[in-house]
């Protein structure tokens, strides 16, 4: 059986929450990088739950031993924000996984042609194999620029199976991709909107989130 790329809409009334917020075209920067940030917390809690590697172990209490499952030290954990609207989201993942690596990559997208290049690459020469690999991107649109990220974080030898992206807003351009060529990737996303404009925006979205995170 071919396994197909799997999409998660949590419904935690808090990614909901923030998700309002962020839609509103009349909710200020501040307040707009707040929600980001809230939204990449509860997004990348969700984005965890079965994906770090744990150990059992036994530790003293005050009182007497006790069994504990710990978060194993030894599988490499690495975020891979997608500049500049992947800071956003970052912020709030950082706080709960403040030991993982940190390898930012910078995408620029052509705003006639839709077609993303690199300008900062900042990615290891290699992925130890069971390094996992959180892609902040909030916005999966067309598609151009998270599958630009993923042919380059591949090639360095992180596994698809052990990736997860979270995401603001989706789209079906950018799922379709991804499915056709990462079958068996997990996305975390707190909606999935209808359609993708002639300029490539998310409709109905939440606009420019890396304009609107920045205040640009």
């Amino acid at each position: 059986m071919t396994l197909q790329l799997r999409v998660y809409v949590p419904p935690h009334p808090l990614i909901k929450h923030w998700l309002g917020v962020a839609r509103d075209a009349a909710t200020p920067s501040v307040l707009f990088r707040s929600a980001m940030t809230e939204l990449g917390r509860w997004l990348t809690y969700e984005a965890v739950r079965d994906w770090l590697p744990t150990e059992e172990a036994i530790v003293q209490t005050p009182l007497a031993p006790c069994p504990a499952t710990l978060i194993n030290p030894e599988v490499p954990i690495a975020v891979v924000p997608i500049l500049r609207a992947g800071l956003g989201l970052f912020e709030g993942a950082q706080t709960l996984l403040p030991l993982a690596s940190v390898y930012h990559l910078g995408l620029v997208r052509d705003e006639k042609t839709l077609s993303p290049s690199c300008y900062l690459n900042k990615l290891p020469e290699r992925f130890d194999p069971q390094t996992r690999v959180l892609i902040p991107e909030p916005m999966l649109a067309t598609g151009g620029s998270i599958m630009a990220a993923m042919a380059e974080i591949f090639a360095r030898g992180a596994d698809p199976a052990l990736t997860r992206i979270i995401s603001v807003v989706a789209a079906p351009p950018a799922l379709q991709k991804l499915s056709a060529a990462y079958p068996g990737l997990i996305v975390y996303t707190a909606t999935i909107d209808e359609r993708v404009n002639e300029q490539g925006f998310i409709v109905p979205g939440l606009g420019d989130a890396g304009d609107r995170t920045f205040g640009t």
